[in-house]
């Protein structure tokens, strides 16, 4: 059975959702859960200072609401008699939002609150859709015979296998061979942030063993305690991907049609890596903007932001003349209605400008700008603004972006991944696409053929619905800038397009923000000329979009991974999605002898591993059932969990790369 948190409840600090559970005797514990089902449909009455929830004709809890959030532990109060330390109390605050107050960034537009916690949700949140999976190269049964290193080498270079990995492999944090380092990194931090690691470690190994069906509120509220005690400790990274976890499972709960279980399971593999490694964990709590030269910026395109955070807006991607990509966001407290309206935000410096009108091939220039080393733009004090003029797609700088190949574009995104958070270059993810709309979806020129997904499927943004109308259009050539997704091999998200109009006319279309109709699409594609004009700043847009004589496609299929690890990457979902014991029930005994049988090695090793640590209940010398070892488990499962996804990013790599009689044929790891 599922609860659907009510929609007048408003959201609460993650340290009074925290202590929500703290209060009540163990045998009010265990009946939490069946508690949140009757409190999901308590009626919600709203009050002066916030809102009111009835229990029954003599009960009430009450919310006090200070600037947006239940602020304080004392603003929730109920008038039953066993209040605070009563069941009504507990189930009305687990079933309400997180929010998750946090400092304005320097630096930032007035109301762009939380561009590091943005960060690390964005899949992202990236959109779910970035990898924001962990970087650790894990050996899955801890001889250090295998890592995901040795995997993403073996397939770049179509010749290597995880077997030979053990030689030379720099042992990272998270591995079991490198377990034993982990106090020599961790001698830099201090002993509370120490405390506070081991205490999220363990609150994640209790939800990962439970799983999403098995956990409840017990299971959410201890990771949210673990997430408080961390920012206290200033550990501010792990602190919030913590909280978005706990989002996450109660989207979960809820049925959420924005829950994405390979987001929950990428989320969690994050986390259980990065406290393994603490000298990463200690991060500062607010980005470092540096004063820099005046920039001229022709306007790119706007993405609309919606984080597991509980932060929205949208970020303006802008292009410096010697190709360096710039942006400027407002993103604050709030849900996916509020992109449109950040969307309107003017540009930093008093041109009013808005954003989304500058990134519709508007131009500005910034003077006395504050820039962050990932490349995002602040809104100082002193930086000035004015109008410029701006430049089409098919015209420079602009133009240049479409001329790398799409397998070095995907390369260099790939690579992205790898870098701090901190410091990835704004823009660096992005996919420049030029290709026909086709019966199997995108054909890209010089590339393969994708499926064209919505990086966010709410129906405040018009990603899907615009999406099937670009579909329903074979034929029509477009320009394209998408992101890739390396859990779904096929496919792309698609964040904003161009193409030749009925009239002629370039249409250019942020896909988040903009609601297209079938005026916008010519019924018919065009004919294009097969040349690519010589000049491409004094040649039409559709000569600039049309492929080069001889391109084509590299295949008429998406890409797609071997079936094996598809399944590896099932059995690593499953196990977040039904904990410890439904892992036990599932294995799979072949899996293991399919994965060796196409060398996956490393996969098989994983594979095994995960089922041994899963099914392991060892008994003492009197015949008695030892307890299970829950760290085992999850180290097993991080280490599957990285495989699987560098293995992922490696073949997808190769996928891309590859001629198309022949993609098939690209060697496994």
């Amino acid at each position: 059975m599922t609860t659907n948190p009510s929609p007048g409840l408003p959201p609460v600090a993650t340290e009074v959702a925290a202590g929500a559970l703290d209060l009540l005797p163990a045998r009010l514990r265990k009946r939490v859960s069946g508690a949140l089902v009757k409190a999901a449909g308590w009626p919600v009455e709203a009050t002066p200072d916030g809102v009111r929830v009835r229990v029954d004709d003599d009960t009430a809890v009450t919310l006090k609401v200070t600037d947006g959030i239940v602020a304080h532990a004392a603003d929730a109060a109920c008038d039953c008699l066993l209040a605070p330390a009563c069941l009504h109390r507990a189930a009305v605050l687990s079933l309400t939002p997180l929010a998750e107050a946090a400092p304005l960034t320097e630096g930032a537009l007035p109301g762009q609150e939380a561009t590091a916690t943005m960060d690390a949700a964005a899949s992202a949140e990236a959109p779910p859709a970035r990898d924001t999976g962990p970087t650790v190269h894990a050996a899955a049964e801890g001889t250090g015979a295998g890592t995901a290193g040795g995997t993403a080498q073996g397939a770049g270079t179509g010749a290597g296998t995880a077997e030979g990995a053990g030689t030379g492999t720099r042992r990272e944090p998270g591995t079991r061979a490198a377990v034993a380092e982990a106090p020599a990194a961790a001698a830099r931090v201090t002993l509370a942030q120490t405390t506070a690691l081991r205490a999220l470690r363990s609150a994640a190994t209790s939800v990962l063993v439970a799983g999403v069906t098995g956990g409840g509120a017990v299971q959410r509220a201890e990771l949210l305690h673990a997430a408080h005690s961390a920012r206290l400790a200033g550990l501010h990274l792990p602190s919030s991907a913590a909280v978005r976890i706990a989002r996450r499972l109660g989207e979960a709960r809820s049925d959420d049609p924005a829950f994405r279980l390979s987001v929950l399971s990428a989320e969690l593999a994050g986390l259980l890596d990065l406290v393994r490694r603490p000298d990463d964990a200690v991060t500062p709590a607010r980005r470092s903007y540096e004063p820099a030269k005046p920039l001229r910026l022709y306007g790119l395109f706007t993405e609309p932001v919606v984080t597991a955070s509980g932060y929205a807006g949208a970020t303006t991607y802008g292009v410096a003349p010697d190709g360096t990509l710039r942006t400027v966001s407002d993103v604050a407290p709030g849900g996916p209605e509020r992109a449109a309206q950040a969307a309107g935000s003017p540009v930093p410096g008093g041109c009013a400008l808005p954003l989304r009108e500058w990134g519709d091939g508007g131009g500005v220039i910034l003077t006395n700008p504050t820039v962050s080393p990932d490349g995002r733009i602040g809104g100082g004090s002193r930086v000035r603004s004015v109008r410029a003029s701006g430049a089409q797609w098919h015209e420079p700088p602009l133009d240049a972006l479409w001329q790398r190949s799409p397998a070095a574009q995907l390369a260099a995104a790939l690579d992205r991944l790898d870098q701090p958070a901190d410091t990835r270059p704004a823009g660096g993810d992005l996919l420049f696409l030029t290709g026909t709309i086709s019966d199997g979806g995108f054909a890209v020129t010089d590339g393969p053929a994708l499926r064209l997904l919505a990086p966010d499927e709410r129906p405040e943004l018009p990603y899907a619905e615009n999406l099937r109308l670009l579909a329903a259009r074979p034929g029509l050539v477009l320009r394209l800038i998408a992101r890739a997704v390396p859990d779904r091999p096929g496919g792309v998200h698609a964040l904003a397009a161009a193409w030749t109009g009925h009239d002629g006319e370039t249409v250019r279309a942020d896909l988040g923000l903009r609601r297209l109709n079938r005026s916008h699409i010519p019924a018919q594609a065009a004919a294009i000329p097969a040349q690519r004009s010589a000049t491409p700043a004094q040649g039409t847009p559709a000569q600039a979009a049309a492929p080069a004589a001889g391109a084509r496609p590299l295949s008429s299929a998406p890409p797609a991974l071997p079936v094996e690890l598809d399944l590896l990457r099932r059995a690593v979902d499953r196990t977040v999605a039904g904990g410890r014991a439904v892992t036990a029930a599932s294995a799979d005994g072949e899996l293991p002898r399919r994965l060796r049988a196409v060398g996956l090695t490393t996969g098989a090793a994983c594979a095994r591993s995960l089922a041994e640590t899963a099914a392991d209940r060892r008994h003492d010398a009197l015949g008695r059932l030892l307890p299970a070892d829950p760290d085992a488990f999850a180290e097993a499962w991080l280490a599957t969990a990285v495989y699987s996804s560098a293995a992922a990013r490696s073949l997808l790599l190769a996928a891309w790369s590859a001629p198309g009689p022949n993609r098939s044929a690209a060697p496994l790891v």
